[in-house]
C-alpha cells in the first residue's frame, strides 16, 4: 500500500548523530509513511546506522550516490519517493513526536498546497531554545494564506520544517541547485507559486547547532561558501524581480540583514591572498540589492557598505573584527565631536578616516534611548526586592544623574524609594547604573489583577529620558518567584504586555497547596477559587485534555497521580530532552478555567521508576507542570563555601561531574574536574573557584559584555558519555548567584535550562 507521506533523509558524515535522527521519524504519531535515506557518499559510518535501521523497519529503505552535495541527494530521494505528500529531514537534526500529523491534519483541512511549522535550536551544552529564523513567519496559526498577504514569510528559507503536497511539488519540477545554501531558491519559489500555505506555531522540528554556541564560524567563511551563498542570494533575487514590492523588499531587505552580513564578517578572518575575491563577490550581492533597503539598513552596516565600495580592505577587516568580537552587542560608547561635547560620534572603526562618510558616525538624539534590565528579584522579609540597571544608551553614566522609578497601578503612579549602586554597564564599566527598590505589602496591595508596571525616568547631563522597566534577564528574572501578602492575596512577577516587566495581584487564585509523594504515587492537594471544580491535565504539544479524578471538600481537593499510568503513556514530546509536559487547570460548574498556580513550597517533588523521573514543579509562570523524562542530572541548590562552589542535587548523582568551557568557534572543550560527594539526601559537585578564572584572565574580545570564559556543568557517566546538568526552576528562582574573587566576579546563571557560571 502506497503511503501517504514520504521522507527524503539526505545524509553525509553524521554518524554521531543519524542515530537518533532517525529514531525520532520511527517515533512519529503519523506511521502511514515511507523514509528515503539517501547516503550521499558518506565516508564515515552513518550508513552502517542507516542500514541497521532499514533491516529492522520496513518503512525505510536507502539508496547510496557518489557525493553529489545535499541538494541532489534531496532530488535523488524525491525520484524513489511515491508519497501524496513530501517531507524533508537533515541527517544530523530531529523532528518533533507530532510534527507530521500535525502538518498532514492541516493539510488535509484546508487544501493548501504546502504547510510549515515552528523551528528550534538544540545543543548539549545550551538546550533546546527557540529559532530565530521562524519566530515571525510561524508566530501563530494562518490557514490558507500566501506570501503576498503575510510577507513575512519570505524569511522561511529552509525546507525541512514542512510538508509539501507531491502533485503541487511535481507541478513545478522543483530541483535543487548544486550548491550550498540550495534550500533557499527552491522554498522562496513554493511560497511563490503555492496558491495557498497554512503555519503553525508548533515546533516540528530541531535544527542542531554546534556545542560552542551559535557562531560565525570558520567553515561560513571558507570561499567556496561564500561563493555558493551569493549565487543562492542571486537566483532568489531573480524570482522576485517582477513580484509585488512589498514582497520584493522584504527579500531584498533580508538578503542584506542576514547574507551580505555574513560577507561583511568574513572579512575578519579572509585569508590575505583571497581578499579580493571576497570584495568581487560581496560588491556582486551589495550592487543587486535595493538602494532603499540598504539606505535603511543599521548604521554600521552602511559604514561597512562604503569601505567595501572603496575596497578598503584594512577598514573592511577592523570593520568585520570589531562586530564579530561582539563590538556592537552594548552599543559604541559616544565620543565628543569636539570641543562642543553636545555633539557625538559613534566610536567605531573609521572614525575620522576619509573612506566612509563621516555622517555615518554621527549619533542622532534618536539613538539615546533609554536602556532597562531586571537582574535579581527576590523577596526580603515580606517585601519584594527588584534590582536592575537603567542607563541611556551609548553614553556613560555619571555620578550626578538622577534615576527615579514609580509602581503604575492603573492610572496612578506610586513612586519607589530608589538605591543605586555601581555594576557593569552597557559597556563593560561600571558605572553607578545598578539600582535596586523594596515595595512592601502595603504597596504591594495595590496592585490589580492587571498588570502593574514599572515607569523609569533617567536624567543625565542635559538629557532626560523615560520609559517602562523591561529586560528581563536569566535566572529570578526569568522565574520571578511570588508570595502571598496576606491570607487571600498572592503577588507575581513576571512578564507583561511588550516584555515590560509586570506585577500581578491573584486573589484568592486556584493553587496547589501541597504534594505528597507514596510508593506508586504523587498525591496533591490544593484549593479551588469556586464550588465544585473539576482538574483537567493537559498536554500542550500533542493537544487535548484529560479529566482527574478529585476528592472535594468544600473548595479543597486532593488528586493521585499514579506513576504507572503517566509512565505507561511514556512516548515524549521533546525528541531531544525526550521529556514530555502536563499542565494544570481546574474548571468550574458554570465553565470557569483557571490555571493551577503553585503554591507548594520552594523545590520540586519527584517520583523515579523504570529508568525516568515524574516531577512536579512550576512554570516560568509560578504555575503547576509536570514533566516526565529520563532520569537527568539535575542541580537544586548552588551555595558558595569559603573558596569553593558547590553544586548539590538529588537525581542522577551516579556520575563525575566536571565544569566544561568549549573554545571559541570549536567544538573542542576545556574541563575542570569536581570533587563529587554522594549521601542517602543526594550528590554534591565542588570545585575551587580559582580553578575556573583562565590563567591568561585578558579580555581580548571588543565585546563590552564578553565573559573571560563561560563553563557548563556536565555529568560523565562510566562509558564516557556526558550531558549538561539540569538547572531546577525553583533554583533557577535563586539564581544569578555572585562570587567575587580578587579582581573577578563569577555568576552562577541559568541558560535554557542548564547551569553556567560566567568569568568576569
Amino acid at each position: 500500500m502506497t503511503p501517504r507521506l514520504s521522507v527524503v533523509v539526505p545524509f553525509y558524515n553524521v554518524g554521531e548523530y543519524i542515530g537518533a535522527c532517525l529514531e525520532s521519524i520511527q517515533r512519529q504519531t503519523w506511521s502511514d509513511f515511507e523514509a528515503i535515506l539517501v547516503d550521499d557518499g558518506s565516508p564515515d559510518d552513518s550508513a552502517v546506522i542507516a542500514k541497521a535501521v532499514c533491516a529492522q523497519d520496513p518503512r525505510f529503505r536507502i539508496v547510496q550516490q557518489d557525493n553529489a552535495g545535499p541538494g541532489p541527494a534531496r532530488d535523488t530521494g524525491i525520484r524513489e519517493a511515491s508519497g501524496e505528500y513530501l517531507a524533508f529531514v537533515d541527517g544530523d537534526d530531529l523532528v518533533s513526536r507530532h510534527g507530521f500529523a500535525a502538518l498532514i491534519r492541516t493539510l488535509d483541512r484546508t487544501g493548501s498546497d504546502f504547510a510549515g511549522g515552528n523551528a528550534r535550536r538544540f545543543n548539549n551544552s545550551f538546550g533546546v531554545r527557540p529559532s530565530w529564523l521562524h519566530r515571525q513567519p510561524f508566530a501563530r496559526t494562518r490557514h490558507a494564506t500566501h506570501v503576498s498577504e503575510f510577507p513575512d514569510l519570505v524569511l522561511d528559507r529552509m525546507l525541512w520544517n514542512k510538508v509539501y503536497r507531491r502533485s503541487f511539488w511535481t507541478e513545478y519540477g522543483y530541483s535543487f541547485p548544486a550548491i550550498r545554501y540550495e534550500d533557499y531558491p527552491v522554498a522562496l519559489k513554493a511560497h511563490l507559486d503555492a496558491v495557498t500555505v497554512d503555519t503553525i506555531p508548533q515546533a516540528v522540528y530541531y535544527w542542531r547547532e554546534r556545542e560552542s554556541g551559535e557562531s560565525i564560524t570558520q567553515q561560513r567563511y571558507q570561499l567556496g561558501n561564500i561563493r555558493d551563498r551569493v549565487v543562492s542570494a542571486g537566483l532568489v533575487m531573480d524570482l522576485v524581480e517582477d513580484s509585488l514590492p512589498v514582497v520584493r523588499r522584504r527579500v531584498h531587505a533580508h538578503l542584506a540583514q542576514i547574507d551580505l552580513l555574513t560577507l561583511m564578517s568574513a572579512f575578519g578572518s579572509v585569508p590575505v591572498e583571497e581578499e579580493q575575491h571576497l570584495i568581487e563577490l560581496s560588491r556582486e550581492l551589495l550592487d543587486r540589492l535595493d538602494g532603499s533597503v540598504l539606505a535603511a539598513t543599521h548604521r554600521y552596516d552602511r559604514i561597512q557598505h562604503a569601505a567595501l565600495r572603496v575596497g578598503d580592505v584594512d577598514l573592511l577587516r577592523r570593520l568585520a573584527v570589531f562586530r564579530n568580537d561582539g563590538g556592537l552587542r552594548g552599543g559604541a560608547r559616544a565620543v565628543p565631536r569636539s570641543r562642543r561635547r553636545w555633539h557625538l560620534d559613534y566610536n567605531y572603526p573609521g572614525l575620522r578616516e576619509a573612506a566612509v562618510p563621516q555622517e555615518l558616525h554621527r549619533v542622532s538624539e534618536q539613538d539615546l534611548t533609554l536602556a532597562t534590565s531586571v537582574r535579581e528579584v527576590a523577596w526580603i522579609d515580606g517585601a519584594l526586592s527588584v534590582k536592575g540597571t537603567a542607563e541611556i544608551r551609548h553614553l556613560e553614566t555619571e555620578r550626578s544623574s538622577d534615576l527615579e522609578i514609580s509602581l503604575v497601578v492603573g492610572d496612578t503612579a506610586h513612586p519607589l524609594q530608589v538605591r543605586r549602586y555601581p555594576t557593569l554597564d552597557l559597556h563593560g564599566d561600571i558605572t553607578p547604573v545598578g539600582f535596586e527598590v523594596l515595595l512592601d505589602r502595603e504597596l504591594l496591595a495595590q496592585c490589580t489583577a492587571d498588570p502593574a508596571h514599572f515607569d523609569v525616568r533617567m536624567k543625565s547631563g542635559r538629557r532626560q529620558r523615560r520609559g517602562m522597566l523591561r529586560g528581563q534577564g536569566p535566572g529570578s528574572p526569568g522565574w520571578p518567584p511570588g508570595a502571598w501578602i496576606d491570607e487571600a492575596n498572592w503577588i507575581q512577577p513576571g512578564s507583561g504586555k511588550h516584555g515590560w516587566f509586570a506585577l500581578r495581584r491573584l486573589t484568592d487564585p486556584c493553587r496547589l497547596t501541597s504534594v505528597e509523594r507514596t510508593p506508586d504515587a504523587l498525591v496533591v492537594r490544593g484549593r479551588s477559587s469556586f464550588d465544585g471544580p473539576s482538574l483537567l491535565v493537559t498536554r500542550p504539544v500533542k493537544g487535548g485534555e484529560e479529566k482527574v479524578p478529585l476528592e472535594v471538600e468544600g473548595r479543597d481537593f486532593t488528586a493521585r497521580l499514579p506513576i504507572r499510568d503517566i509512565l505507561a503513556q511514556t512516548n515524549p514530546d521533546d525528541p531531544f530532552g525526550q521529556r514530555t509536559t502536563r499542565s494544570f487547570r481546574l474548571r468550574g460548574p458554570e465553565g470557569q478555567h483557571r490555571v493551577l498556580l503553585w503554591t507548594a513550597g520552594e523545590s520540586a517533588v519527584s517520583h523515579v521508576g523504570g529508568g525516568r523521573v515524574v516531577t512536579l514543579t512550576r512554570s516560568t509562570g509560578g504555575y503547576v507542570n509536570l514533566h516526565e523524562s529520563p532520569i537527568r542530572t539535575t542541580a537544586t541548590a548552588a551555595v558558595a563555601d569559603g573558596n569553593m562552589l558547590v553544586v548539590r542535587g538529588s537525581e542522577g548523582g551516579d556520575v563525575d561531574f566536571g565544569w566544561r568551557r568549549y573554545l571559541a568557534d570549536s567544538d573542542d572543550h576545556l574541563d575542570v574536574a569536581c570533587r563529587r560527594t554522594v549521601t542517602e539526601d543526594g550528590w554534591s559537585a565542588a570545585v575551587d573557584v580559582d580553578a575556573l578564572i583562565p590563567a591568561a584572565a585578558v579580555r581580548v574580545s571588543a565585546d563590552p559584555l564578553a565573559s573571560l570564559a563561560d563553563w557548563i556543568l556536565f555529568a560523565t557517566k562510566s562509558d564516557g558519555s556526558s550531558h549538561a546538568v539540569q538547572c531546577e526552576p525553583f533554583l533557577c528562582s535563586r539564581l544569578p548567584l555572585t562570587i567575587s574573587r580578587d579582581r573577578h566576579a563569577l555568576a552562577v546563571r541559568p541558560h535554557a535550562g542548564t547551569l553556567h557560571v560566567e568569568v568576569r
